[in-house]
C-alpha cells in the first residue's frame, strides 16, 4: 500500500495552487505560453528555493526533485489553455471573478507552503531557533509570490494588501505552538486552514494594515 505523507500532499497542493496563481498573473499581463510557464514555476518553487538557500540546502530541492517543477509546468499549461476556452474566457475577463479565483488559489498556496516551511524547521535541530523557524515558514509561503509580483512589475502583495504576510505569520506561529500539543498532522492542517481563512476574510472585508499617508 502506498504510504503518502501529509507533508507531501501539502507540497503538491501548494505547488499546484501557486503555479496556477502565477499563470493567472502572467495571463493578466498578456504574456505568451512560455511566460505563463516561467511565472507559474517561479511562483510555485520560489519560496522553497529561498528557504533551502537560507538553511544551506544546496542545491535547492527544486533542482534535486523534478516532480515539483514538472507539476508546476503542467498546472500552468492547463490554466493557459483553460482560459483560452470560449466558455471560460468570459469568466476570467470579469475583473471581480478573476480576482476571486486568483486570491483563492493564492491563499491555498500560502497556507500550504507556510506549514511546509515551518515543518522543515521543526523536523530538524533548526527548531531550537524560534525566529528562524517562523521566518522559514513565512518566507516559504510568501517567497514565490514576491518573485511573481516583481516579474510582472507590481509591488509585492506582502507590502500592500489584505493581511498577506500577517496571515502567513499567524499560521506559522500557530503551528509552532500546537504541533507538540496535538498530532503534528492535525496542527499542520489547522495552521494551513487558518492562513487560508485569514486571507479570504481579509479580501472579503477589505482588511488591511494602516497605510502610509503623505497628505
Amino acid at each position: 500500500m502506498l504510504n503518502i505523507s501529509l507533508l507531501f500532499v501539502m507540497e503538491l497542493i501548494g505547488t499546484i495552487a501557486f503555479s496556477c496563481s502565477g499563470a493567472l498573473a502572467a495571463i493578466r499581463k498578456r504574456l505568451d505560453l512560455l511566460g505563463v510557464i516561467v511565472l507559474g514555476v517561479i511562483t510555485a518553487t520560489g519560496g522553497g528555493m529561498f528557504r533551502d538557500i537560507l538553511i544551506g540546502n544546496i542545491p535547492p530541492s527544486l533542482f534535486k526533485n523534478s516532480l515539483y517543477v514538472i507539476l508546476a509546468v503542467i498546472s500552468a499549461i492547463i490554466i493557459f489553455f483553460t482560459v483560452q476556452s470560449r466558455r471560460l474566457l468570459k469568466i476570467f475577463t470579469q475583473i471581480e471573478r478573476y480576482n476571486q479565483i486568483y486570491n483563492f488559489l493564492d491563499a491555498i498556496g500560502l497556507g500550504a507552503f507556510t506549514v511546509v516551511g515551518v515543518n522543515t524547521a521543526v523536523s530538524t535541530q533548526i527548531s531550537d531557533y524560534f525566529f528562524l523557524t517562523i521566518f522559514l515558514g513565512v518566507i516559504t509561503g510568501v517567497g514565490g509570490g514576491i518573485l511573481r509580483d516583481i516579474m510582472v512589475c507590481e509591488i509585492p502583495s506582502i507590502l500592500k494588501e489584505h493581511i498577506y504576510a500577517c496571515a502567513s505569520l499567524a499560521g506559522a506561529l500557530l503551528y509552532v505552538f500546537t504541533y507538540k500539543i496535538f498530532l503534528q498532522d492535525f496542527a499542520m492542517i489547522l495552521s494551513a486552514l487558518v492562513v487560508i481563512a485569514i486571507r479570504m476574510l481579509a479580501r472579503r472585508y477589505d482588511w488591511n494594515l494602516p497605510h502610509s499617508r503623505l497628505s
